[in-house]
């Protein structure tokens, strides 16, 4: 397990990044996308055809807009009755141990089943996000190490990495899907044992009374739609290559051994992403940063969709992986730039606005793959839109800071 290295409630800062790192991989890595690499299984198997396999990760990405909805409400809504606020680390813990048991019973041969358990994995994993990223972020910004917080969205890189690359093995050995979600549960579990004794107080946090008395100014309401459109599109931008990868791979090189590796190698780039961005010192514009990265993702999803070869797909991989988790990191700061008062509340809101770009992702490709003549057809459609709406944001970050440039009185995300 990782040491809790207390001193004064706080732990040491890369023990607190390290086991951020692991909670998202166990919430985004597994929770959120395990049904990634595990689709072309459960296809092969017949218990799927692509239609349902779309509506099944809409089901999932609908249940990551309502939790992170509710986590917007939580704080008025705790705030109107008078309860005491929701302990930080015993939600990031709830969050963990319900993601290992929706993995594992979706082993069990239901499918009437598997929409409601992607659904409400869905939910956990919103919850979890915002309140590890709330957690970590708090702790670290506390200790003035904003831009550690980098090191904590490795995570969901770190769980698609190496689900993908376990899943890989398991196809090699003509595993059931079946088998694969316990696999998957079980890598969860070792995981959430690893971080359990770091997640134990709210010690070390700042209090939201607090930060409301350092700093009440903000940015402005448009400022904040803005970001939250912005990072809506990021969603939806996103979303069919990371649901589909696989299924495109192999259908666009048939009989080949490397489509199951494209997604571990996606997941690879999204935690070095992660980490780079942690090197960027925090004073540096998100904005522009936000821009660059939007249209590094772009230029991924069209890569892999023009060049539909080994190289393409490849290369695809890394520029979709390597900003994913680093657009999440620079939100994220932003959002807590122009919203100081509350970190939960517009952690939520950006949140909610990425779930409902995700949901959009699948049923679009799904209507697609219905109207083209053939599946690589409807794919190619579905990424030129999606690419597309990844220029349209950058074009929103470059709008945002041409027209409400950096102000002293605007809070930085400590």
């Amino acid at each position: 397990m990782i040491p809790s290295t207390d001193t004064d409630g706080d732990s040491h800062p890369l023990v607190i990044a390290l086991s951020g790192t692991l909670s998202l991989a166990v919430a985004m890595g597994i929770g959120r996308f395990a049904f990634t690499p595990l689709m072309p299984m459960m296809l092969h198997d017949g218990l799927l055809d692509l239609a349902s396999a779309s509506w099944l990760a809409s089901a999932n990405y609908f249940g990551y807009l309502l939790g992170a909805i509710l986590c917007t409400l939580q704080p008025t809504i705790w705030s109107r009755q008078g309860w005491p606020p929701l302990s930080v680390s015993r939600m990031v813990r709830a969050g963990l141990l319900l993601t290992c048991l929706l993995t594992a019973l979706m082993a069990i041969d239901a499918p009437a089943a598997w929409p409601w358990l992607r659904f409400i994995a869905g939910v956990i994993t919103a919850v979890t996000f915002v309140y590890t990223s709330t957690w970590c972020l708090g702790r670290l910004s506390r200790m003035n190490l904003p831009s550690s917080g980098g090191i904590v969205y490795a995570g969901p890189g770190v769980g698609i990495a190496s689900s993908g690359l376990l899943a890989s093995l398991m196809v090699q050995l003509d595993w059931h899907s079946g088998a694969g979600w316990v696999a998957f549960a079980l890598l969860a579990a070792l995981m959430t044992a690893i971080v359990w004794r770091v997640f134990h107080t709210d010690a070390g946090l700042p209090l939201p009374a607090a930060m409301h008395e350092r700093s009440t100014s903000g940015g402005s309401t448009t400022e904040k739609a803005a970001l939250t459109l912005a990072y809506g599109l990021a969603g939806f931008g996103y979303i069919i290559t990371a649901t589909f990868l696989p299924v495109i791979a192999r259908t666009a090189i048939p009989g080949s051994i490397w489509p199951d590796l494209f997604w571990p190698l996606l997941g690879i780039a999204v935690a070095l992403g992660a980490i780079m961005a942690s090197r960027i010192p925090a004073r540096v514009d998100q904005r522009y940063l936000l821009l660059a990265c939007f249209l590094i993702q772009a230029a991924g999803v069209a890569i892999g969709n023009w060049m539909p070869v080994l190289s393409g797909f490849a290369l695809g991989s890394l520029l979709v992986g390597l900003p994913f988790t680093a657009i999440t990191f620079f939100a994220m700061q932003l959002g807590r730039r122009l919203h100081p008062q509350s970190a939960p509340a517009i952690i939520g809101m950006l949140s909610a606005a990425f779930g409902f770009g995700q949901i959009i992702g699948p049923p679009v490709a799904a209507l697609l793959l219905a109207r083209a003549s053939t599946h690589a057809q409807g794919f190619s459609w579905s990424l030129n839109i999606a690419a597309a709406t990844l220029v349209f944001g950058a074009l929103i970050f470059g709008w945002m800071a041409r027209l409400f440039p950096y102000k002293d009185n605007i809070a930085s995300p400590t």
